[in-house]
């Protein structure tokens, strides 16, 4: 018995609850993780879990150990990456889960860079809106905007995301104007369906404080379709500067009520805090947030042209 590679298969069926998520992940048959964990179990002289047709959940015995059997796993993985990095380069596998409305458009630099500086580093880099449990579904990390799910998970912020309101030139010559908050509610509205404040909209100005709820002809979950919808003049959005940006500055798209403050979202790195690939990890988290300033290059964009008043925001350490 490889009693690592048997360690390694008990932390990943604990953390997946899934026997063959974890053959999935590590690209072998069902079996093999499952001669491995009764090989530990025979070896250890009782059950780690406990099985049904449905569900795989820690014994006593298993919950007794796994979070000193995945600092160990995590532990032996971070001392074989900082021994290849100070004799050449890091390897292996990071597996990394983000939004759409940050990758598209922007992460292809980002991992030219990183693995240019780090060949020996595989990415699979998985792009939609699910909300997911890196641990359970074998994720190096989450890029999201929603709040980490658990306790076991660590969030490093990387960046403030803000939104506007906006709409095309073409829409808004034929349409009621737009100078307060309430005024939208006349309007064909095109929402992000999957804000963590949900349908709760707080608008901010000087001098008072509105609290609406808007009513969308057209919920999405993908922000660029919400900004091309905008573009061909489908109606008035709400979506993040570091997707409406280009489209602002290039007088496609016409920033809507200046004087209203919303409330912002941080894209935020969420990840275990037992990571066994934690080193290569922080390498790609340093090449990102080193490579995008702050202020972010979008919102910086639309400061510039007077469209917005950005204030430098730094996450905290």
């Amino acid at each position: 018995m490889d009693r690592f590679q048997s360690i390694d298969a008990f932390v990943r069926v604990a953390e997946a609850g899934s026997f063959a998520e974890v053959a999935r992940q590590v690209g072998l048959s069902k079996s093999v993780v499952s001669e491995r964990i009764r090989q530990l179990e025979d070896f250890v002289g009782a059950p780690l879990f406990h099985r049904s047709t449905r569900h795989v959940r820690l014994s006593e015995t298993g919950e007794l150990y796994f979070k000193e059997c995945s600092a160990l796993i995590a532990r032996a993985n971070q001392l074989v990456d900082q021994m290849r990095e100070s004799r050449s380069s890091p390897t292996g596998n990071l597996r990394i889960h983000a939004l759409p409305g940050f990758v598209l458009g922007h992460m292809a630099q980002l991992l030219h860079r990183f693995q240019d500086r780090y060949p020996g580093i595989t990415v699979d880099l998985v792009v939609n809106d699910a909300v997911v449990d890196p641990v359970r579904e074998g994720f190096d990390c989450a890029l999201q905007i929603f709040p980490p799910a658990s306790e076991e998970l660590i969030e490093r912020r990387l960046f403030p995301v803000h939104r506007v309101f906006c709409a095309a030139p073409s829409y808004l010559g034929r349409q009621a104007p737009i100078g307060k908050p309430e005024d939208l509610l006349a309007h064909r509205l095109g929402l992000y369906s999957r804000y963590p404040s949900r349908d709760r909209w707080v608008f901010n100005s000087r001098d008072r404080q509105v609290i609406l709820d808007l009513h969308p002809t057209l919920r999405s979950n993908s922000v660029h379709m919400l900004r091309d919808w905008a573009v061909d003049g489908g109606g008035v959005v709400c979506i993040p500067t570091v997707v409406a940006a280009e489209e602002i500055v290039q007088g496609r798209l016409q920033l809507l009520l200046c004087d209203q403050q919303l409330s912002s979202f941080w894209l935020s790195a969420v990840f275990p805090q037992t990571q066994r690939n934690l080193f290569k990890l922080r390498l790609f988290l340093d090449t990102l947030t080193d490579s995008i300033p702050t202020p972010t290059p979008w919102d910086a964009a639309l400061a510039a042209y007077g469209l917005v008043t950005v204030q430098e925001e730094r996450p905290a350490p």
